[in-house]
């Protein structure tokens, strides 16, 4: 038997004798999580720091913030998600009562990864814990001071049969996608995505998948465009655009593409400054191979803003780059990255052809001040989730499930959805012994005459 294995087995073992179903223990881990965050918030800002540049307001913004809000949420809600729902009984099954209960999977595989390494690390840790189940989370190798300190945290906090962190190459989520876990959350790429869903399936083991894609931003004629060119900003420059839905590529009215973009490069320079490398606070690329792929992406594009690069430093400017094509090197792949290009149109039906390019994206952003074209966006175009008039905010909901459809991912989470995730919603129902109704049997001479009546009233 493999250490891993052997790790599985101790919290099946665990998990079995009950010691997570009650809101008592529930309850006491969550204010525990939170005050393992709290007690080591400096040297999370540290590890963020030397990871990825993040900044202080970006740690407490994207990290942190969120993090504190959820668990709060979930500790003021938890009993009330507990609790099975009662549901409507039919007539037929007179004498009946009908509930769903809310039964935790077991034990949980939490794959996250390298751009939001503490935020997709918790965050489902929270559904897991309050949904009653044990976890092992395998953070990304490629942040390694987080990580680190994310495995000592938790060492220190829980249990290791209860929680517990396992670092390494890709090597050990391999070795650990073939164990006997009872549920699979992974955050990451399309392409490792389905390796993931592929290895699940061989013993079917359910999964919830957060992917990415190329999420599009569009801007109509009738958009206020200083305000759109500020939050697009903002949203596309959080983390250098190393965020799965951050604004991929512009979709900008033909009419207001040369204003927009003058827009775009004030606010960027209002951000950042004009010298974005140099800026203390604008994160870095995670490692050499992105950053080489991000260069090569630029190749033979009509950069009109940005372009700039600095190896020692990993950094790359914030750059627009104009004139592409479905067949350019920059709308090949999610970009993931501070570069950003830009497609016209100018008919609104236009766009499902030009999001049906990059199918079921994960986020899509759209700024115009028309409701009935707002509509025909919401109802017409398939995607994960996403704002009307602004970027990324909806992330900031957690009454808003999360996630991605298709090639951006299977099921959602954040707030009450991160427990339904978690959760097998089993369906009971009591029956009477008071009585026995006769006609359910074929023995029965009114059987077909009363089943013709409830069925066919």
């Amino acid at each position: 038997m493999s250490q891993f294995n052997q790790l599985v087995q101790s919290q099946k073992k665990l998990f079995r004798a009950g010691k997570t179903m009650t809101h008592t223990f529930r309850n006491h881990q969550l204010q525990k999580l939170k005050d393992m965050l709290n007690r080591h918030e400096e040297e999370i800002y540290e590890a963020l720091k030397k990871d990825l540049n993040k900044s202080s307001y970006e740690v407490l913004l994207t990290e942190l913030g969120f993090l504190y809000n959820e668990i709060n949420e979930t500790i003021k809600q938890l009993r009330d998600w507990m609790r099975p729902e009662k549901v409507k009984t039919p007539t037929s099954h007179k004498g009946a009562k009908s509930y769903i209960y809310k039964q935790p999977y077991g034990v949980t595989l939490i794959i996250s990864p390298w751009n939001y390494p503490l935020h997709l690390a918790i965050a489902p840790l929270i559904g897991a814990i309050a949904a009653g189940n044990t976890a092992v989370i395998k953070p990304s190798e490629f942040t390694q001071q987080t990580s680190e300190l994310l495995e000592q945290m938790i060492q220190k906090t829980f249990d290791r049969n209860y929680v517990t962190v396992i670092q390494g190459e890709k090597e050990i989520s391999e070795e650990l996608l073939e164990q006997p876990f009872d549920y699979i959350f992974f955050t990451g790429s399309t392409q490792v995505g389905k390796k993931v869903m592929e290895k699940a399936s061989q013993r079917l083991i359910p999964v919830t998948l957060e992917l990415g894609g190329k999420s599009p931003c569009i801007v109509d004629r009738d958009a206020k465009i200083n305000l759109a060119a500020r939050r697009i900003t903002w949203g596309k420059l959080i983390n250098a655009g190393q965020t799965c839905v951050a604004p991929d590529y512009l979709l900008v009215h033909k009419s207001i593409k040369d204003k927009l973009i003058h827009s775009l490069i004030n606010e960027i320079e209002k951000m950042y400054t004009a010298d974005a490398i140099n800026h203390d606070e604008f994160t870095k690329i995670i490692n050499d191979k992105h950053f080489d792929r991000l260069l090569e992406l630029l190749k033979d594009e009509k950069i009109v803003y940005g372009g700039h690069y600095n190896e020692q430093k990993q950094k790359i400017s914030p750059t627009i780059v104009d004139e592409v094509h479905w067949e350019s090197a920059v709308m090949q792949e999610e970009i993931f990255g501070p570069i950003l290009p830009i497609l016209t149109f100018e008919h609104l039906e236009e766009l499902n052809d030009h999001v049906d390019q990059a199918r079921n994206p994960l986020a899509l952003y759209y700024f115009s001040e028309n409701e009935q074209k707002q509509d025909w966006i919401i109802k017409n175009l398939s995607f994960g989730g996403g704002c009307i008039n602004d970027t990324i905010m909806h992330l900031g909901n957690s009454h808003l499930p999360f996630g991605g459809i298709g090639t951006s991912g299977i099921g959602g989470y954040h707030g009450q959805s991160s427990f339904t995730t978690f959760t097998h919603r089993k369906s009971v129902l009591k029956q009477t012994t008071r009585f026995d109704l006769s006609f359910r049997y074929p023995s029965s001479k009114m059987a077909k005459k009363v089943l013709n009546k409830i069925f066919k009233p």
